[in-house]
């Protein structure tokens, strides 16, 4: 028989709140949220990406690279740049060609703001068209008389080519060279 109370119901044995069980679920699911927050912090970390670009190379001038390369002209000249490097700049040395024939001429602040002249030995017609005064015809003209009597010794053979005169040479001997 069981035991009485003095009111004589039988006593309702209480159940905890917290039985063993009920505490070991609620530790498993305190540890695997922590884990889980261990996780996702080691794996995604809020700072974001820090990107450092290096510094530009300071430029110490201009270098005028002419001569047997690709494409003559002026450039940028960069401190810790060497020859080869400036030769590269400049299209490379031509097929064939002797490196020696190769010109390097370091300018200063004058020579920064000159306009780079059109070599009239080497410039195709279209490039030629853009000097004042020249047109397709005249560009023809020049190519042509290159081709028949081969390269301008000097810039002033070209008042030779038919068309043109002391005026149009005048317009534009600033602006032409021969290499």
């Amino acid at each position: 028989m069981g035991y009485r109370s003095r009111s004589g119901k039988t006593p309702v044995k209480s159940v905890g709140l917290f039985n063993g069980w009920a505490v070991a679920a609620l530790l498993l699911v305190i540890v695997i949220i922590a884990g889980g927050a261990v996780i996702w912090s080691q794996t995604h970390d809020s700072r974001g990406v820090a990107l450092t670009l290096a510094p530009a190379p300071a430029t110490v001038g201009n270098i005028y690279v002419g001569g047997e390369v690709n494409n003559p002209g002026w450039y940028p000249l960069f401190s810790g740049d060497g020859i080869n490097g400036v030769i590269q700049a400049a299209g490379g040395v031509k097929e064939g060609a002797d490196i020696s024939r190769v010109e390097l001429t370091v300018g200063g602040a004058a020579a920064e703001n000159t306009p780079q002249k059109i070599d009239i030995n080497r410039a195709e017609a279209w490039l030629l068209q853009a000097l004042p005064g020249v047109g397709e015809v005249k560009a023809q003209a020049i190519v042509a008389y290159r081709e028949q009597n081969g390269l301008f010794h000097d810039i002033a053979e070209l008042k030779r080519v038919p068309g043109f005169g002391e005026g149009i040479f005048n317009d534009i001997k600033d602006l032409i060279t021969v290499n």
